[in-house]
């Protein structure tokens, strides 16, 4: 009987309580999970009993570190996390609800033992109604149980099904818990928030604004509601308001649509100035307001042309800007909004004005940095290299379409919708384009393409829509995917996968011949570039900042000088994690114009150059303060080398060291100088004639004798990176590592021998294996094979010299990376050798006898060797490479004077 009164009188105080209150509640549950992998996949029931929980909080995944160690592959299997919620009394008439901004990438999620609901997909928000598993107990709170099964296995049916990027799992995005009052906005339309905002017509005179969604009465009884919506500026001021009176019946969901009055002299949005907008709309019943939400508002209209490119508002826009990844280093995909937001300020510092969110719908923190700072964007499901022929996948496909369109919907700066990436990219095992299977795949393909794209105009026709295709012109026209999407996006890579980057424009102008109708958009281009690597004379291929320097600058001239091509979007932002790859920088992907801790590459600052509106100056290569090379000669002091200046201006002065090195003019946004490096601090200083412009860098030099025996530069150290024609810097241990040179009397280097190289023509030296057990793979990456020996003329004095091997080819050859669009399916290495067998001499001792791939050279493994040695009688330090069976090697060697 007492616990009957407690109740009444619990709902008497529900009932009584202000207006406030009533309204809806949405609070982060990021704190305070448990967390186990399961890979044995318990059931819900026996895993809540399971021990072995870790101690967690959200965003999380649990493969931050397994995608970065030497183990092939990462976790792809089942995660659990689990959560004790406290619920309070006075939700007991609220409508509960957990909202997951994101889980990757097939969830469960079960509340006090009972399944609340599934989802499938891991780039898409999800929310399910968890009410009735609450059970409360008069006025006391609920305690809640939320346990969340996770996996992000490979699984046929969802997409993607493989890409060139780190599947990550976990919640890696924020959770909440919302409550609403039994009168609320739709809160069960694919995890919207119920209402969508159009501009049917918008001008710089007047704007048109409709505000449509649904409202929902789960109350027992019919209740007499107001609509009211307003618009408020960005000072707080109503300018226009609209209010529609209506009974919902006890149950109903009723759709509506609220025309707004004209809005009049209308403040547009654009990058220049993102003007926002808040629309503000309430559900009231009386003077009892029940749920309110708030959308953002941008004014702008726009459209595409494909013969002079992209209009925002009336005027010609050049859309340049970038990709971007969900990751960083170190924290896999479980970033706080901070650092999503942080990577479109930088976009924005670029000069950029577009982002394509690629390949798949990212943290709400990213559309609503880009709102806010006036960057264009295009969003995208991850339909990646391949399709499944099932009609699970074709709708999971579709409900991720319908997610990210009704989810985004009201951001102003979203203007695109695509649904395919390079989907042609990889065939299914024996399947070819010309044989029957291939030409029913293809069309298999054109088929969910025309699905997604008729999907898409019907749920938002005020945007485009776009396929981005992979550069095989004739296979795309052939599936028909040039034909049914409105925009068309090339991923083109001439000059760096194949091809040379004269092949690019021509690319392009074949495009604007044989579609003269489709606009264009060129949504990938990018060189990888590893910030330690340089040369003066850089390779297709070879990861130096100075290659991707020259296609950067290529490329952006050849889009710049077409109106016809609408936009570009470098790929990528900055490097992301992609476990599966190898070569230089081991699981990532390195082309981009930021590293992966967001520092700006020399392209950054070339962007700059062109893109910023005010006057603009800066030193390339500000992460190469560590260099090194020969003297200009035997009496010389100095080193001559290159750099580049980045500049908006007409002409730049530089200076080193107080010398006055000239004035030169800029070329396409660079000025070259090749400047004399003295050994020691050397200070740079860029100015701009005329203008209050400049800027300083100080760069270190370690100036080489091409004399070893020189008393004006004595010998100190010696790093040599063998078979290699670039430089590789490293801060970290205060080491710069030279290209390998022939030995000539009085100086150092080989005798003998060829430069390790795979056969074909991508690389143009080296291997692209994962080396274990170092973090300098572009060192053991490459090396001198069959020399007889390696010479350095030193003074007589106590000397260790440092050994590098690497056996790059007694191992099984790898997959070729079907992104490398380089004889796909192929393998990458040369064949395994039968073993090799040889012994360094130094000095004339066998310091390293019988060096065997079986036993000291194991297969893609870092092996080092260091052995103290006496220069005496002039004869300085001679190594002698002795083979028993094979070809000698060597990756590396370094000579330090001890005394």
């Amino acid at each position: 009987m007492l616990k009957q009164l407690l109740r009444c009188l619990l709902l008497i105080l529900l009932l009584a309580l202000p207006a406030a209150a009533q309204q809806r509640i949405t609070q982060s549950i990021n704190s305070n999970w448990l967390f186990r992998k399961d890979a044995a996949e318990s059931t819900a029931a026996s895993v809540a009993a399971a021990t072995g929980w870790e101690k967690v909080s959200l965003p999380h995944t649990w493969n931050a570190a397994d995608v970065l160690d030497d183990e092939p592959g990462y976790y792809r299997g089942t995660g659990w996390y689990r959560k004790t919620l406290q619920v309070p009394a006075e939700w007991q008439q609220k409508r509960v609800y957990l909202y997951f901004e994101g889980a990757n990438q097939e969830a469960e999620v079960y509340v006090n033992g009972q399944l609340a609901g599934r989802h499938a997909g891991g780039y898409t928000a999800f929310s399910f109604p968890v009410s009735q598993f609450i059970k409360f107990d008069g006025p006391n709170p609920a305690s809640a149980q939320v346990l969340v099964k996770l996996s992000n296995r490979h699984n046929v049916d969802i997409p993607p099904l493989s890409a060139d990027f780190t599947f990550f799992g976990g919640l890696y995005r924020d959770v909440y818990l919302v409550a609403a009052s039994p009168v609320h906005f739709d809160l069960d339309n694919y995890a919207s928030n119920g209402t969508f905002l159009t501009t049917p017509t918008v001008s710089k005179d007047a704007a048109e604004v409709v505000l449509s969604g649904a409202l929902s009465n789960e109350s027992a009884t019919a209740r007499k509601l107001t609509l009211l919506t307003q618009v408020l500026d960005a000072a707080g001021k109503t300018v226009v308001r609209q209010q529609t009176s209506l009974t919902l019946k006890a149950g109903e969901n009723r759709r509506f649509r609220q025309p707004l009055p004209q809005l009049k002299q209308p403040h547009l949005w654009s990058p220049t100035d993102p003007y926002l907008y808040r629309v503000v709309s309430t559900i009231s019943e009386g003077k009892a307001q029940l749920d309110e939400l708030v959308n953002p508002l941008g004014l702008r209209w726009f459209r595409f042309d494909a013969a002079q490119g992209f209009f925002l508002n009336g005027q010609p826009l050049k859309l340049i800007g970038t990709n971007r990844h969900q990751d960083v280093s170190g924290r896999g995909n479980a970033l706080p909004d901070a650092l999503h937001e942080k990577d479109v300020q930088l976009l924005k510092q670029l000069g950029g004005n577009f982002l394509r969110i690629s390949h798949y719908p990212q943290d709400p923190a990213v559309l609503q940095a880009c709102d806010r700072l006036g960057i264009l964007t295009s969003v995208e499901i991850p339909v990646v290299n391949a399709i499944t022929d099932s009609e699970g996948f074709f709708q999971n496909c579709r409900t991720m379409q319908t997610e990210m369109i009704r989810q985004g919907f009201n951001h102003p700066s979203v203007i695109i919708w695509a649904y395919m990436n390079e989907v042609l990219l990889r065939l299914p095992e024996g399947i070819k384009r010309d044989n029957e299977p291939g030409r029913a795949y293809l069309k298999k393909v054109n088929q969910l393409a025309q699905q997604l794209d008729d999907l898409t105009r019907r749920e938002d026709p005020s945007r485009y829509t776009m396929c981005v295709n992979h550069g095989a012109f004739e296979l795309y026209q052939e599936a028909g995917l040039t034909k049914i999407p409105q925009l068309v996006g090339w991923n083109l890579y001439q000059g760096w996968y194949s091809g040379e980057l004269p092949g690019f424009a021509d690319y392009l102008d074949r495009h604007h011949r044989e579609l003269p109708d489709k606009p264009l958009l060129v949504t990938e281009y990018g060189a990888d570039s590893d910030e330690r690597l340089h040369s003066f004379q850089p390779r297709r291929f070879d990861k130096t900042t100075e290659y991707a320097n020259a296609y950067h600058q290529f490329y952006l001239k050849a889009i710049l000088d077409r109106p016809f091509v609408a936009g570009s979007t470098v790929w990528n932002l900055a490097e992301f994690s992609s476990e599966t790859r190898q070569e230089a920088n081991p699981h990532m992907n390195t082309k981009s114009l930021l590293t992966a801790d967001r520092q700006p590459k020399d392209a950054y600052y070339f962007y700059q150059a062109h893109l910023l509106q005010t006057p603009f100056l800066r030193i390339g290569s500000r992460g190469w303060n560590l260099r090194s090379g020969p003297a200009a000669g035997p009496d010389s002091l100095f080193c001559r080398q290159p750099v580049e200046i980045y500049t908006n201006q007409p002409a730049v002065r530089l200076l080193v060291n107080g010398r006055d090195l000239g004035t030169k003019p800029a070329e396409f946004g660079v000025v070259r100088f090749n400047v004399p490096f003295g050994n020691g601090w050397n200070r740079i200083r860029a100015q701009a004639p005329g203008q209050a412009v400049e800027d300083q860098a100080d760069v270190e030099f370690q100036l080489l004798p091409t004399q070893l025996t020189s008393t004006q530069l004595p010998f100190t150290e010696l790093n040599v990176s063998l078979g290699d024609q670039r430089t590789f810097s490293d801060a970290q241990l205060h080491q710069v590592w030279v290209p390998e040179q022939a030995y000539a009397p009085g100086g150092w280097g080989y005798v003998g021998g060829t430069v390790y190289k795979l056969p074909g023509e991508r690389l143009p030296y080296g291997s692209d294996r994962d080396i274990l057990g170092t973090s300098y793979d572009a060192l053991y990456e490459t090396q001198r094979v069959g020399l007889r020996q390696f010479r350095l003329d030193v003074p007589d004095g106590e000397y260790e010299v440092t050994l590098h091997f690497a056996e790059l080819e007694a191992a099984p050859a790898a997959e070729q990376l079907v992104y490398n669009l380089a004889g796909t399916g192929a393998a990458s290495g040369a064949a395994p050798k039968a073993g090799r067998s040889f012994s360094v001499l130094v000095n004339g001792v066998a310091a390293l006898p019988n060096l065997g791939a079986a036993a000291t050279l194991p297969p893609l493994q870092a092996v080092s060797f260091k052995i103290p040695v006496s220069a005496r009688n002039g004869r300085g330090i001679i190594l002698d490479f002795q083979p028993q069976t094979g070809e000698t090697i060597l990756n590396g060697l370094q000579v330090k004077r001890l005394y």
